[in-house]
């Protein structure tokens, strides 16, 4: 059965919250990969690195869970970071983990982007406003407690 474009209601698609989420973090993830570019790596690879250098040495899926991504993204993720030499990747443990660290590239590469991170960091909580920033950074993390929550309570 062909469906017609003119027969979709599109009412209400506007006020998603998945794609008003998502368009504010393309947004922002710009800001800061170009702020990073000077470093040779990208927001999303600094916080990569960032979420392993607090908790190393830090198996896989512990990092998916704390940086709330799939395993299979992150490992997708941390091909590049070990291919650019910046974390290293242990062979499967007990209980068939592998374990993550930075390599000491990857702590340079890290302590060269920590000032730049904090300047673009700075730039964005002024622009917003630092109450406002602490406000809606507490929503946000309420945010991502709500649809972890509804994502596990969903019946497939």
């Amino acid at each position: 059965m062909a469906v017609r474009l003119a027969d979709l209601n599109l009412n209400g698609t506007g006020s998603c919250a998945s794609f008003n989420f998502r368009r504010a973090a393309r947004a922002v993830t710009r800001f800061y990969d170009q702020a990073l570019e000077p470093c040779g790596i990208r927001s999303t690879q600094f916080t990569i690195l960032v979420g392993v250098a607090k908790t190393q040495p830090t198996s896989i899926s512990a990092l998916a869970d704390v940086l709330v991504i799939d395993n299979t993204t992150l490992t997708r993720s941390l091909r590049l970071l070990k291919k650019q030499r910046l974390v290293s990747v242990s062979d499967r443990g007990a209980k068939r983990q592998r374990f993550l660290s930075l390599t000491p590239k990857g702590e340079r590469t890290l302590a060269e982007s920590l000032p730049v991170w904090r300047a673009a960091q700075e730039r964005f909580v002024q622009s917003l406003g630092a109450d406002y920033w602490t406000n809606f950074r507490g929503e946000l993390e309420r945010l991502a407690h709500v649809a972890i929550s509804l994502e596990t309570a969903t019946p497939r």
